[in-house]
């Protein structure tokens, strides 16, 4: 997962092509990459954004007929009444109202403005996928179900010019170019995740990234809760894991943990956002902050010190000891009862410590926990050294260069029916270093440009896996050297909206060229946002 070794190898800069492509809205799939419709030509100051100028590309965007202009008399209409349309249509008020100035009420009432639907028989779109449909009169947004809902107000929100995002009043218009997207994603799991183990951030701090997520259509919050450097979760039954064992992270600050109170507010929040929160209690190894809070875990009896290092693969569970599996037991039952998603993570990496012999036997025990308390076991690609069950998802974060043996245990367990995360640390590992100058980050799986965190194929990455078995991808974010939402956001943008185009676009669409002229042109929203994004040299980015 995290190597964190000193020798530092670094991966040659790939260079961009010289071309800079002008144009960036996407006809339909199959189109050229990057290839504009006819009569859609680059946005201006003085027409509305292409259809197809969105990130994630939408799989289909065709231009025609005459804009939508958002007015003060303009209604956001719910036209099937349900709560969860509702609730879109508040939180699109929310976003709309302050920087037009508009009331932009909603209401159930039929007729003209911007219309959200939920159509329980479009089974064309799936579960996330809709159709928005724009022209003089209304813009409608139609969807199978809420999430695709959401995710079309997301596509809505990127064809509004940039400042639609900010806080104060602004002087639009508000266009919505003429035509039709249709859209859903290419695959069903696309992630971040967010260390808070090593340096500790707040409910409010999350949210905010939790937000940053749902414009890019990310359905997956994976957050790492535990670690060597702190334990960020309360458990009623072993009490000293947060209050002990949280108390501390990464060069000796105060750390912090969650109360139960404050785990189920992230957890509701990212549903608001359509998101599902995917928790991590990081096993047998990465254990040193529960160790120091219990010493009967440990074989020895003795508790170690608290550990605000960096290093990692020192510390074990107890595996012999019937104590650790009543305090898996404990743990994965009460943070289970708070989670209502699918998926629970067990880690299952760098266990330096434990034997090959004594990992398959706790790992054997740990799945089958989840498995009692009704979750999806998700393990790190070590899991795959092991005998995976049924219905587990291995999460591979190796990299270009990680040995041929490694690579083809996971790809076995692929054909043998275990589904993948993909998360290469080399492309999708949003802490490592963009290039030498990078001030924050690690360099151990080399430079990262946004190039390359963008540039590759999930579906062909791993040699000999079925392209079946790709779930999706995940960009992680590790914490050493970060320890606030700027600081996260420097290391995540711009290089996290490719990883989401990854995991929502057709293959059909992936061109670097024509991506980073649609990802130069998220900068006036990043910057609108708020966002402190790194402004990479490779990207053409708009003028402010």
């Amino acid at each position: 997962m995290r190597l964190h070794r000193t020798q530092r190898t670094a991966f040659p800069r790939l260079l961009g092509s010289l071309l800079l492509v002008t144009a960036a809205g996407i006809s339909s799939v199959g189109a050229a990459p990057g290839g504009q419709a006819a009569g859609s030509g680059p946005a201006t100051a003085a027409s509305p954004r292409p259809l197809g100028q969105t990130v994630p590309a939408p799989a289909e965007a065709k231009p025609g007929g005459s804009p939508y202009t958002i007015t003060a008399g303009t209604r956001i209409r719910v036209e099937d009444g349900s709560r969860e349309a509702r609730k879109i249509g508040d939180y699109l008020a929310g976003v709309l109202r302050p920087s037009t100035g508009y009331a932009l009420p909603v209401t159930g009432r039929g007729g003209d403005g911007i219309r959200l639907r939920i159509d329980s028989h479009d089974s064309a779109s799936g579960a996330e996928g809709y159709t928005l449909k724009s022209n003089r009169g209304s813009v409608t947004i139609t969807a199978r179900g809420p999430a695709g809902l959401f995710h079309g107000v997301q596509t809505l929100r990127q064809l509004l010019p940039a400042d639609v995002e900010k806080n104060s009043r602004q002087k639009g218009p508000w266009e919505v170019a003429g035509g039709t997207v249709k859209d859903a994603p290419r695959y069903a799991y696309r992630s971040a995740m967010l260390d808070v183990s090593r340096h500790f951030f707040s409910v409010a701090e999350v949210k905010r990234y939790i937000d940053q997520l749902a414009l890019y259509k990310m359905n997956k919050l994976h957050l790492h809760l535990s670690d060597d450097q702190g334990w960020r979760i309360a458990i009623d039954s072993w009490p000293r894991l947060a209050t002990y064992g949280g108390q501390t992270e990464v060069g000796g600050g105060a750390g912090g943990y969650y109360t139960k109170n404050d785990y189920k507010e992230i957890v509701r929040y990212a549903s608001s956002r359509y998101l599902e929160v995917v928790p991590e209690i990081d096993l047998p190894g990465h254990t040193n902050a529960a160790l120091a809070s219990y010493a009967e875990l440990n074989c020895n009896g003795v508790a170690p010190p608290l550990y605000t290092g960096t290093n990692v693969g020192f510390s074990s569970l107890c595996v012999p000891k019937a104590l650790t599996y009543d305090f898996v037991d404990d743990v994965v039952r009460e943070l289970a009862a708070l989670t209502p998603g699918k998926y629970l993570h067990i880690g299952g990496d760098e266990a330096h410590s434990t034997s090959h012999e004594d990992y398959v036997a706790f790992m054997d025990k740990a799945q089958a926990i989840v498995g009692k308390y009704g979750k999806t076991v998700i393990g790190w690609h070590q899991l795959t050294g092991g005998t995976p069950v049924k219905g587990a998802v291995a999460q591979y974060w190796g990299y270009d260069r990680t040995g041929a043996a490694e690579r083809k245990q996971v790809a076995d367990a692929a054909v043998n029916g275990t589904k993948l995360v993909l998360s290469p640390a080399d492309r999708s590992y949003l802490d490592m270093k963009y290039d030498k100058d990078t001030k924050l980050g690690l360099a151990w799986a080399g430079y990262v440009s946004v190039q390359r965190s963008y540039d590759w194929n999930p579906a062909a990455y791993l040699d000999g896996a079925p392209e079946g078995s790709i779930l999706g991808v995940e960009a992680p974010l590790w914490s050493e050297t970060l320890t606030n939402s700027d600081e996260i956001e420097q290391m995540a943008f711009p290089r996290l909206p490719g990883v989401a185009e990854l995991g929502w676009s057709p293959a059909s669409t992936h061109d670097w060229d024509a991506y980073k002229v649609r990802l130069g042109a998220q900068g006036p929203r990043l910057s609108a946002l708020g966002v402190n994004y790194y402004r990479a040299p490779q990207v053409p980015w708009a003028a402010q």
